[in-house]
């Protein structure tokens, strides 16, 4: 059995999916695009420039892609985040400024702890969504 990560492209997301996967590939080591496929011309759900099914690598995790141009009642939610589990102070604070920035927002800043506001997970953590809608936690293992 495989379980892995499916992100689904939608709304006002519809259409930067290459875009975002081509941004995550190029912040974290060891990552790839797989594969894209795109729609075909008048193929249900979807328009020759989007992708129909796509495979990527970060740091070396498979996750899935796709986006469609329906009507859908749903998008991305802070509610289901990445966790990414960082070593280095240079390393947190490389990936939190640019998940963060071009139109991402934070939610709770990268910050260290200090008896308030610990949360238990280790030395450094913060929390954004980048301009795609996909929410990151960053943390700095103690």
């Amino acid at each position: 059995m495989k379980i892995s990560t499916f992100l689904t492209f939608v709304g006002d997301q519809c259409g930067k999916a290459e875009e975002a996967i081509e941004f995550y590939t190029s912040i974290f080591p060891n990552s790839a695009i797989k594969s894209i496929t795109k729609y075909a011309e008048g193929e249900a759900g979807g328009t020759p420039e989007l992708i129909k099914y796509g495979v990527f690598t970060l740091n070396g995790t498979e996750y899935l892609v796709s986006e469609s141009n329906y009507s859908h009642a749903w998008s991305f939610t802070p509610g289901v985040s990445l966790f990414v589990s960082c070593t280095r102070e240079d390393e947190i604070h490389t990936l939190f400024d640019k998940l963060s920035a071009n139109g991402g927002k934070v939610m709770v800043p990268l910050d260290n702890y200090a008896g308030e506001g610990d949360y238990g997970f280790g030395k450094k953590f913060g929390w954004c969504e980048d301009p795609y809608g996909i929410s990151w936690q960053l943390n700095l293992e103690a």
